[in-house]
């Protein structure tokens, strides 16, 4: 087995690196948060009545990822949020939750927003997926 690469020092190739590995911090001692990945899907009453667009409940589906992260005891001021392709990354000054996402999503296109009653932070982020014959909207 032999690696090409352009200096003969290096050991790996940065093909080899997952993206986000630059934010994992092991020595970093704060707690990561709870949270939860949902997705969604955009249906309307061609898909509910006459299964028009061909659309089913699965994963392949959804034009959405939603990530629901508890943060107790936490303003919305006190959030650095920063979302990268296939990477979630935020830090508060008691938690922090670094995530590599199930699927690539577009980190232009996103929202956030903090529910302060549940003390919970909503991000959905627009999945980035090819158009194929299941995703074909």
């Amino acid at each position: 087995f032999q690696v090409k690469s352009e200096n003969k020092k290096t050991i790996w190739s940065t093909e080899e690196v997952p993206e986000g590995s630059e934010f994992d911090d092991t020595w970093d001692p704060r707690e990561k948060p709870e949270y939860e990945i949902s997705f969604k899907q955009h249906v309307g009453t061609e898909d509910v009545f006459f299964g028009m667009t061909g659309k089913d409940p699965s994963t392949a589906c959804c034009e959405d990822i939603v990530i629901k992260i508890k943060l107790p005891e936490t303003k919305y001021s006190d959030i650095t949020l920063d979302i990268q392709d296939k990477v979630l990354d935020l830090r508060t000054p008691k938690k922090k939750l670094l995530l590599h996402l199930p699927y690539p999503v577009n980190s232009k296109e996103g929202r956030a927003r903090f529910l302060y009653e549940e003390e919970i932070l909503e991000v959905t982020l627009r999945l980035s997926r090819k158009l194929d014959f299941i995703n074909f909207s």
